[in-house]
């Protein structure tokens, strides 16, 4: 039967209005994901401003203290492994500022070898420092949290270390094998003010739109 005036009528305002929505709809998912795209870009640009401010202190650091701990990278030598049944340091550089224990958090450049006299790991990157290492209690081997109590911010100490109070049984890669002791060269420097990340950056990262 064929449809009344009124009831086209009916028929086609019902499919403007799907039509409205259907455009609506997709106008939302274009405009949603171009707000998306939009704002990771923004977190992707924030997130660089903040690498940069990291970087730049790093820089700053390394050219404050390069060389003054450089001097120390040719003093990693072989050593008699069976000699060292015991913690031992030697205060090369005595500090001046706060004493440190073996609940203080500090900030140090170092260097760390092997008995044949290899490096296994530390702060010189060619004519360049690293980023300081930060030390929490606890978030080190024994002989580091044991080594360093008693020495001043701005000290240089060696460190002897025994394997049980490294890496032990275990061992830590091919430079270090099970049972094998270790020294160090260790030079604390005031803690340098966090970086922080923005207010908006901290945004993105709870947003997920930074890994």
């Amino acid at each position: 039967m064929a449809a009344t005036k009124t009831q086209r009528i009916g028929i086609w305002i019902i499919a403007g209005f799907m039509l409205v929505g259907t455009i609506g709809s997709f106008v939302a998912i274009v405009l949603g994901n171009s707000n998306q795209q939009t704002d990771k870009e923004r977190a992707q640009t924030e997130y660089a401003k903040y690498q940069k401010e990291v970087s730049d202190q790093q820089t700053e650091l390394s050219k404050k203290y390069f060389d003054t701990f450089n001097q120390y990278a040719n003093r990693p030598a072989a050593f008699d492994a069976a000699s060292v049944t015991e913690l031992k340091t030697n205060d090369i550089v005595v500090g001046d500022g706060d004493t440190l224990t073996a609940e203080s958090s500090f900030t140090a450049y170092y260097l760390g070898w092997n008995p044949a006299g290899k490096v296994f790991d530390g702060s010189i990157d060619g004519n360049t420092l690293k980023a300081p290492f930060s030390v929490t209690p606890g978030g080190v081997i024994e002989g580091w949290t044991k080594g360093a109590v008693g020495m001043k911010v701005g000290g240089v100490r060696e460190l002897t270390i025994p394997a049980a109070q490294a890496y032990g049984e275990t061992g830590s890669g091919e430079d270090i094998p099970p049972n094998t002791p270790i020294k160090f060269i260790i030079m604390v420097i005031p803690t340098p003010k966090q970086v922080q990340p923005s207010e908006q950056l901290i945004k993105y990262y709870n947003a997920g739109l930074i890994n």
